[in-house]
């Protein structure tokens, strides 16, 4: 299947850099979900590197690179105007092919030229003449009736590429900033007054810093910065044998002979597999949980780039050879959700608490709900004591929390369900005893008799 050509790529370049492994498959999932990857990380830390690892093994797609700096004006990086295709009476011989009329006359020409330069012939010249004077013509009517019509130059360009890197591309002057918008979000391009689609799957870029918004002059690169949907950072390497496995491949000791490619017909190909993927309503409502919680978390996430996980999360059950998405595909969000490079640990820890382990996550919000309610219940029975309230008037802030505890309780044991393992089972378990223990607790507080929570239900108290 052309999932594992793809997962054979992305395990040889991984073994050719160190320590970037989620770098790497995230130029994978970029790819397949036609999104946009920006790196950030201190400067000699393989980022172009891994990037251009990967996307030269894409044969068949066109590629463009380039260094940004404030003097990258737009003809560089988007084409320049064919100031031909402005005068009455001539075209450019691309757009001249586009008419089937002249371009079969054009064919025969070539064909008759050919001929010609076989032979050398008299009557070969003679009739190679006549074939150019009717194709000169027939230019002449074509070009009086369609010239005039601006033309761009874009080969080798932008709107000519389908893998754009784009390096440092804060460091991009004012002056092209909204065609690079436009470029990023739409994969179009406007020119002339004429907006063209442009065939780019991906755009990538890599920088050692994040512009600060906050600043006045910077703060006009913040469209530009959001329109990356993944985001990786990267570190210096690490361990001790990955930092020998690599200077040994700088030194030719060792060599990865693997050097699987792909076409582009057959990214194209995985890029429609990967929109076959479902998504179950299940992680919809898993992802609500997942949004709630982050922005909970002071983790600012918009409507759109909620609303636009799902080809990610398909690129990755994909990757994973699953048919359809299940919640620890989600984990990849990790380097979808974040801003800022302070907020990885909490996207990640939200991501793992309610993806990998939902009911561990579950259960720490129940416990946490219990401790608060104690809480409550231990503040107010220590006011009491200042102001030398009645001791019957203590039972009551103690009646108040056995009820709130006996719900919280009952939230707890509804986790229990069939599909559930040992180990979940357990846990739901001990977190019932901690309930426990926590209303006989506050019943000796009170000098009250407790019923333990079990017996409630048991009773149907």
């Amino acid at each position: 299947m052309l999932y594992a050509k793809m997962n054979q790529i992305i395990d040889e370049v991984k073994s050719d850099v160190a320590e970037r492994d989620e770098l790497v498959e995230c130029i994978a999932i970029a790819l397949l979900s036609r999104k946009n990857l920006f790196i950030l990380g201190d400067t000699g830390q393989a980022k172009s590197y891994a990037i251009n690892l990967f996307r030269k093994r894409i044969i068949g797609a066109r590629q463009f690179e380039r260094l940004m700096s404030k003097q990258t004006d737009e003809e560089q990086i988007f084409g320049r105007l064919d100031l031909s295709s402005l005068i009455p009476g001539n075209m450019p011989l691309d757009e001249l092919m586009k008419e089937e009329s002249y371009a079969e006359l054009y064919r025969k020409l070539s064909e008759q030229y050919e001929i010609y330069c076989g032979n050398k012939n008299i009557d070969t010249l003679k009739a190679t003449y006549e074939l150019s004077k009717q194709t000169d013509l027939l230019k002449h009517i074509i070009c009086t009736l369609k010239s005039g019509t601006p033309k761009m130059i874009t080969e080798g360009k932008i709107p000519d590429s389908h893998i754009v890197f784009l390096d440092e591309i804060f460091k991009s002057g004012d002056g092209i900033l909204n065609s690079l918008l436009t470029a990023l979000n739409e994969k179009v391009y406007t020119n002339e007054g004429q907006t063209v689609p442009i065939p780019v799957i991906s755009f990538f870029s890599a920088s050692n810093e994040i512009p600060n918004f906050n600043d006045t002059a910077q703060a006009i690169l913040k469209p530009l910065y959001d329109r990356f949907e993944l985001k990786v950072l990267t570190q210096y390497v690490q361990e001790k044998d990955n930092r020998l496995k690599v200077l040994s491949g700088k030194q030719g000791k060792n060599t990865n002979g693997s050097n699987t490619t792909i076409d582009l017909s057959e990214l194209e190909a995985m890029q429609k597999e990967v929109e076959a993927i479902t998504v179950p309503d299940s992680i919809n409502e898993l992802m609500d949980d997942v949004l709630c919680e982050l922005r909970r978390c002071g983790i600012h996430v918009s409507d759109r780039k909620y609303f636009g996980f799902t080809p990610i999360v398909r690129a990755k059950a994909y990757l994973c050879g699953n048919t359809e998405v299940t919640p620890k595909d989600l984990l990849v969000l990790k380097n979808y959700f974040w801003n800022k490079p302070e907020e990885i640990a909490t996207v990640e820890k939200v991501l793992t608490d309610l993806c990998e382990n939902p009911i561990g996550a579950e259960i720490e919000r129940i416990l946490a709900m219990a401790s608060e309610s104690k809480s409550v219940m231990d503040e107010t029975l220590s006011q009491f004591e200042t102001q030398q309230v009645d001791e019957r008037e203590k039972i009551k802030p103690y009646v108040v929390f056995q009820k709130e505890l006996f719900r919280i309780y009952l939230e707890l044991t509804s986790l229990r369900n069939a599909d559930l393992g040992d180990s979940d089972n357990a846990a739901i378990t001990d977190a019932e005893n901690e309930l426990e223990e926590m209303l006989v607790e506050a019943a000796k507080a009170v000098n009250a008799t407790s019923i333990p929570l079990h017996e409630q239900k048991r009773l149907n108290v």
